[in-house]
């Protein structure tokens, strides 16, 4: 298949373009290297450009590809409430020019990526497709909207789309040629990671007296390969006529904040010091996503759902760059 990875040299987008390779699929990544890094694609074809010029999707959409993939939206909820004008620019007005583009151009298979966000805070835990969608940031907002968007699309238009919710990407390339590198950095395990490395002086515990075993925050880690195979199975099943659907994906299992240090303590085996800090406005006790849809429609079943390998994918990655870093 020929395909098109928006985003691709981002952390989700660069390990998806290195699997769909290796799946033999000829693969293009676009993107405009804003949070993304170029030495992060290692396969296919590469345009630097905004998925939404019209210009440059014109340009592009002359290849006429089987799919589109999109990994390339603004993520960092804070940032979000701050700066709401930079998400509805980024990950709706653009996103709608590029889902008018490939309509325009024929172009109807279409792999969105979500988020649990959407859901705000959760009534029922595990958090199933049913839940309520009551996004509490201008990020969830945007996600979500977009969703509203492809159903519209997919009604109006016949633009057939997969759109995979997931919790909280974790780990790295298994063979450690790719991993996570935002700057900055806002994600749990490699902050703690980075701690160990001694990258950063310490990590940051955000309240201690949420309603959990330990009184932090209990989340859903998924890994990125992971992530990546439900994707290929997701489009897998849009080719082979499979509708419109919305799947969460996680492991289904939560790890509390204190869990993921004392994990990485011990993959790591170094001290990892702790400051604590009181909670911060928004952050839910527990999100714990409910796969049971995604594995009976999808044939999707996590192949890395014990912690421990995880941090230790991501800790291989965190020792390559940290090496470079202080070199």
């Amino acid at each position: 298949m020929n395909l098109l990875v928006i985003g691709g040299a981002g952390y989700i987008g660069s390990h998806m373009v290195k699997f769909l390779h290796n799946e033999g699929c000829q693969v293009t990544t676009l993107d405009n290297f804003s949070s993304g890094h170029r030495k992060s694609v290692l396969y296919g074809n590469v345009i630097e450009g905004d998925f939404g010029d019209y210009y440059i999707l014109n340009q592009i959409f002359k290849n006429k590809f089987d799919a589109v993939f999109h990994f390339a939206s603004s993520i960092q909820v804070g940032e979000s409430v701050i700066n709401p004008e930079k998400y509805y620019q980024n990950n709706l007005v653009n996103t709608i020019k590029l889902l008018n583009s490939m309509k325009e151009h024929g172009i109807l298979k279409f792999i969105f990526s979500s988020t649990a966000a959407i859901f705000g805070n959760p009534i029922s835990i595990p958090i199933d497709e049913s839940h309520p969608k009551n996004p509490i940031s201008p990020y969830g907002r945007s996600k979500l909207m977009v969703e509203q968007i492809l159903s519209d699309y997919d009604r109006a238009y016949g633009l057939n789309y997969i759109s995979l919710r997931y919790f909280n990407a974790s780990g790295a390339d298994p063979e450690g040629e790719l991993g996570e590198c935002h700057s900055p950095e806002t994600h749990l395990i490699p902050l703690v990671l980075q701690a160990a490395s001694g990258r950063i002086n310490s990590i940051n515990l955000f309240g201690n007296d949420y309603n959990t075993k330990d009184g932090t925050c209990v989340r859903d880690y998924i890994h990125v390969g992971d992530l990546c195979r439900a994707h290929w199975l997701a489009l897998k099943s849009l080719m082979s006529g499979h509708e419109s659907q919305s799947f969460n994906l996680g492991n289904g299992v939560g790890f509390s904040v204190k869990d993921i240090i004392e994990a990485a303590k011990l993959v790591t085996m170094l001290d990892i010091p702790v400051v604590s800090h009181p909670r911060r406005p928004g952050d839910p006790d527990i999100l714990v996503a409910d796969s049971t849809l995604a594995q009976s429609q999808l044939g999707w079943v996590p192949q890395y759902s014990d912690i421990a390998v995880i941090i230790d994918h991501a800790w291989n990655w965190e020792k390559k760059i940290s090496k470079y870093s202080t070199s």
